[in-house]
């Protein structure tokens, strides 16, 4: 078909399409007319990838996740928080929605699943693609109950987020108080025991500083032993020595008294010789001699024996001295051994109570942390926009339809123009006779009172198709 063709068939036709696209027409504005209005209300809400943490610090930082953003949409699409518009909005208190659940549902089913069902119809949720915004939609037939559906279920979905925070730091609150009881208990116990072990053995616990000062009085005492044996030892042996002549003591062979004696027996035996040599062995001056000589010697043996008995008594004194310090000093292992003994039984109490105490603080910084995270009031979630009551129903669009209906109409009548002509087939212009007879065209003749005659041309020299042509039923009316 050509351009020419579909224009003629169009023109000749055009009362039936005419009659078509006005009943097209007609009825979708009568159905738009007939249509409920519809109210359609937005609110947006913004909501953090990463929640802020009332005990540290979370920066937020990158691009929101899809599976971060679909979570929120389906928790906005949830029976949870449909639920709570249901509630907010009393919708179970109405008559006329349980008259219709009862004519729906025939009474089965749970009448708040049908409420959560028949109030999520209107509702559409629609997230930002690069943003963390989400659009919540809702259609009503009423403008302030759309604005306030909307509203209704953004507020739910604060709450909700809300709950999802809390409920967690609730339980382990509840968890970490009864933790820090046990721990409590657990401190207390052990520094009871701490203190029960201080007060059995009259001490406080062994610091490394004051077993170091006892240690160092044993190496001390040690070392005194030492000295003390040694000096013992030297006066046991110069005891000995005093037993025989003496002669051979220090202390004897550097007495000044025990010198002078020497020198002055030294002197008189030698005067003693001379005398006895010159004067003879009877002389009354060699005997004086011989008995000072004597007297000499007596008062030199007197004195040794003196001076010699004071190294027995040396070593009697440093025998007592090593004996106390050898006492003393088992003394003082004895309580280093208790002091070790003491501080490692402390230390053991020590560290039970210092790692009694750091679980302590640790569940109880823990505590906090979660007792804070019960008190917050938000769930990472903020109403950026509120919804409000749209001045102009959504639905019908009057403009809309009619346009789509004039579009719609348009196909519809060219179609039926088309289809009309192809079931009632007519000779519209010259050139179809040729196609639908199959024979050549010899000329055309006027319209009656259309004027002269014309040929239009001769494709044929054949006349035998003339009688043919001249048998070709009379025109129609439109032809």
């Amino acid at each position: 078909m050509t351009l020419g063709q579909f224009l003629i068939i169009m023109r000749a036709r055009w009362k039936a399409a005419l009659v078509v696209l006005l009943l097209t027409v007609g009825g979708a504005l009568a159905i738009s007319l007939m249509l409920p209005r519809q109210y359609t209300a937005t609110t947006t809400v913004l909501v953090d990838q990463y929640r802020p943490d009332v005990a540290g610090s979370a920066v937020y930082a990158g691009s929101p996740s899809p599976i971060f953003m679909a979570t929120q949409v389906d928790v906005l699409k949830s029976e949870r928080v449909a639920l709570s518009v249901v509630k907010s909005l009393k919708l179970a208190d109405n008559p006329d929605l349980r008259d219709e659940w009862n004519r729906d549902a025939k009474g089965a089913g749970s009448f708040d699943a049908w409420l959560i069902d028949w109030l999520q119809r209107g509702l559409e949720v629609k997230p930002s693609r690069d943003s963390t915004v989400i659009s919540i939609t809702y259609k009503a037939t009423d403008a302030a109950t759309a604005a306030r559906t909307a509203n209704l279920f953004a507020q739910a979905f604060l709450e909700t987020a809300l709950q999802f925070r809390v409920d967690p730091a609730r339980q382990n609150t509840a968890i970490f108080d009864a933790r820090s009881r046990e721990l409590r208990a657990q401190l207390e116990a052990a520094q009871a025991k701490l203190s029960a072990y201080q007060r059995d053995r009259g001490v406080a616990v062994v610091t490394d500083g004051a077993l170091d000062v006892e240690t160092a009085r044993l190496n001390e005492l040690s070392s005194q032993l030492v000295v003390l044996q040694s000096m013992a030892a030297e006066s046991s042996s110069r005891q000995a020595q005093s037993r025989g002549d003496g002669d051979g003591l220090t202390e004897v062979a550097n007495n000044p008294l025990i010198i002078t004696l020497r020198a002055q027996l030294a002197t008189a035996e030698a005067k003693l010789q001379e005398l006895d040599s010159r004067l003879g062995s009877n002389h009354p001056q060699v005997l004086e001699a011989r008995a000072t000589i004597d007297t000499l010697r007596s008062r030199l043996a007197a004195e040794t024996r003196r001076v010699s008995s004071t190294v027995g008594v040396t070593n009697t004194i440093n025998r007592q001295r090593e004996a106390e310090i050898r006492a003393a000093l088992e003394a003082q292992r004895a309580r280093v051994m208790r002091l070790r003994q003491a501080r490692e039984e402390g230390m053991v109490l020590v560290r039970e109570v210092e790692a009694a105490q750091r679980n302590y603080d640790a569940v109880l910084a823990r505590l906090s942390q979660t007792s804070l995270e019960t008190k917050t009031t938000q769930g990472g979630a903020y109403v950026l926009s509120e919804a409000k009551e749209p001045p102009l129903p959504s639905s019908p669009n009057l403009v809309r339809n009619a346009l789509l209906a004039v579009v719609i109409g348009t196909v519809l009548a060219i179609a039926m123009a088309i289809v009309r002509e192809y079931v009632d087939r007519r000779v519209r212009t010259v050139e179809e006779l040729p196609m639908s007879l199959g024979l050549p065209l010899l000329g055309v003749l006027p319209r009656p009172g259309g004027g002269t005659a014309r040929i239009a041309g001769l494709r044929s020299p054949v006349l035998a198709a003339a009688p043919a042509f001249r048998s070709l039923p009379a025109p129609r009316e439109g032809t």
